[in-house]
């Protein structure tokens, strides 16, 4: 990273840091003038950072990954609703499947084994 992009991350982080301050600084009575100041410097941080090569480096893939997302072919309302019964089948029966298991099992050990249930 070249010696600009430094001081551009510095200057982007300081902005940060003097927004957070600035809402510790000034008086409670003041909400919206303290939450601007966070507003003000997370804007002026991410404006500095994005001109930096990283920054560019960031939007470009930020441009790259949305064209990826238009490629993905989504499932239809049917296939999602008919997926989403899928699961919840699946589930019910893991539940009915674990509560047969965990009744046996205490059956077996506390009833048969360990004389308790009687």
């Amino acid at each position: 990273m070249e010696v600009q992009d430094r001081i551009k991350i510095a200057a982007a982080f300081a902005c940060l840091v003097l927004g957070v301050v600035g809402y510790y600084l000034l008086d409670p009575a003041l909400g919206g003038l303290r939450a601007l100041s966070v507003v003000v410097g997370i804007v002026l941080a991410g404006g500095i950072s994005l001109t930096s090569m990283p920054g560019k480096g960031f939007i470009e893939f930020s441009k790259e990954s949305v064209a990826e997302v238009k490629k993905v072919v989504w499932p239809t309302r049917k296939e999602t609703v008919q997926l989403t019964m899928l699961v919840f089948g699946f589930v019910v029966a893991l539940a009915i499947f674990m509560w047969i298991v965990d009744g046996t099992l205490a059956w077996l050990f506390y009833d048969l084994f360990l004389g308790r249930g009687k």
